[in-house]
């Protein structure tokens, strides 16, 4: 089946789409840029880097901005689905959803709609077992953004590797910190995976932190080889 997936920038879009290719065609990349970095839908640190990450799977990205208003910002992703099924002949969508049911119901809607078969390969997953099939699959995965306590300014950045999925569990005992950020406490970027020709290096960046709330601002970026550090 030819598949669209839903790609944030983040681990779980990403895991999602390389779990469905293992049985799927993927034939293109749909990422909603929202201008509200509080968006109730969409992942929205550093989603600029997508657009890196499309070149780097050798795979088209459909790419749209939205104002973030809740309760219209699934207009433009209805839209570029849309466009996806046109362009590319879609069948079926990829997000990267766990355990949002908030996310889940909207995207289902939209793609019953639009007759599209929903794929969530990531639902329900425990969260310490995405972690984990992260890192065995050598995902190369930075924390982006934080804003939950007591998340600080040196989590921004943080590779998820196996210090810190034991900083995870014993913050989820303590605080009850999602060890996935399923409740929004951090977001996540990929730098490689292992369907990615190149890798992504960040050359230039800035971090904007306050009070347990902070994300990191890619200045610059490119495409690098792979051993290439």
């Amino acid at each position: 089946m030819k598949l669209g997936v839903l790609l944030s920038g983040g681990k779980d879009s990403l895991l999602a789409l390389y779990r469905a290719s293992k049985f799927h065609k993927i034939s293109c990349l749909i990422n909603i840029n929202s201008l509200n970095q509080d968006s109730f839908v969409f992942h929205t640190p550093a989603s600029d880097i997508t657009v890196l990450q499309s070149k780097a799977l050798g795979i088209p990205l459909i790419r749209r901005t939205t104002k973030g208003v809740k309760g219209k910002e699934l207009l433009t992703l209805r839209k570029a689905l849309s466009e996806a099924i046109r362009k590319y002949d879609i069948q079926g969508v990829v997000s990267g959803a766990v355990m949002s049911s908030y996310q889940n119901i909207r995207f289902q809607k939209i793609c019953n709609d639009l007759n599209l078969t929903s794929f969530n390969p990531l639902w329900l997953s425990r969260p310490f077992d995405v972690l984990n099939d992260l890192i065995k699959n050598n995902f190369e995965v930075i924390v982006s953004s934080v804003a939950a306590y007591p998340l600080d300014k040196n989590f921004i950045g943080r590779r998820i590797d196996d210090n810190f999925v034991k900083d995870m569990r014993k913050l989820n005992s303590k605080f009850s910190i999602s060890p996935t950020g399923e409740g929004g406490e951090f977001e996540t970027l990929v730098l490689d995976m292992p369907l990615f020709k190149k890798r992504i290096k960040i050359k230039d960046y800035k971090v904007l932190y306050k009070s347990y709330s902070g994300r990191i601002i890619i200045r610059k970026a490119e495409l690098v080889d792979k051993n290439e550090r």
